[in-house]
């Protein structure tokens, strides 16, 4: 990989994207690499939750690589957008829990990958934003989207219209972000130890709940998480969840 970083810390895999030198903005490079990382540790057992982060202190991601995008057709867009939206929405889906740390600036793509991201951790000196309308564009990887289910409609407008910068604080308020850490590397990995003594099996179940109850109507939503509920009876981790409740222990999940 040429772009991208990883490490094992326990359960938790730690994806790094390396490109300090540009922020590590996204580049078509980028964006084929992560999917390649995200892709093939998607069924690792071993692999419990992963944590998407920036090199250095000074970004997560700065935003797409605008010198590559300059020279866009049309066309060349529309392929562009799609890479990023198909792979956003794989991590969107993604069975395991995905942490963004957020290290610094998550602007344009950098926000759109987060906002893809289960849960956002940040720095205190993050700076997020979408300011895509000051180049005369839009959000491409599906911002428009993510933002407004989770910042409603007219905060959704305000941040895309505005192009202005969200500091830690007010990201927090507005719910962009789960914490505002001190070190938010190492908090992510503590969140995810917690995570990984939890039931894989049902933890995948419950994403899948979540994500795909956004994607029908609220009552449908329900059928969704019922099936996936009792499913969960078949499983030796439910037996063995709720046995070691009664016995009052701590479950020993095989998932």
């Amino acid at each position: 990989m040429k772009n991208i970083k990883t490490n094992l810390e326990e359960n938790t895999l730690v994806i790094t994207i390396n490109r300090p030198d540009k922020l590590n903005a996204l580049n078509e490079t980028v964006l084929t690499e992560l999917e390649s990382i995200i892709i093939d540790n998607r069924d690792k057992p071993n692999i419990k939750c992963v944590i998407i982060t920036g090199e250095g202190d000074k970004a997560f991601v700065a935003g797409a690589d605008i010198k590559e995008m300059s020279s866009f057709s049309s066309m060349d867009a529309i392929k562009y957008s799609n890479k990023g939206i198909n792979l956003f929405n794989i991590i969107e889906s993604y069975p395991k829990p995905i942490i963004a740390a957020v290290n610094g600036y998550a602007l344009g793509g950098g926000l759109e990958l987060a906002l893809a991201c289960h849960i956002r951790y940040i720095s205190k000196n993050a700076i997020l934003g979408l300011p895509e309308v000051s180049l005369g564009l839009i959000p491409g990887f599906g911002g428009t989207q993510r933002l407004r289910n989770i910042v409603g409609l007219g905060n959704a407008i305000e941040i895309i219209t505005s192009a202005n910068h969200i500091k830690s604080e007010d990201a927090k308020k507005l719910g962009l972000a789960n914490k505002i850490c001190d070190n938010v590397l190492e908090e992510s990995i503590e969140l995810c130890k917690k995570i990984s003594n939890n039931s894989s099996t049902a933890i995948r179940n419950a994403i899948q709940s979540i994500v795909s109850g956004m994607n029908v109507n609220y009552y449908d939503s329900f059928s969704i998480e019922n099936n996936l509920f009792s499913q969960l009876y078949e499983t030796e981790d439910s037996k063995e969840g709720m046995l070691a409740f009664l016995e009052r222990r701590k479950p020993k999940f095989k998932d």
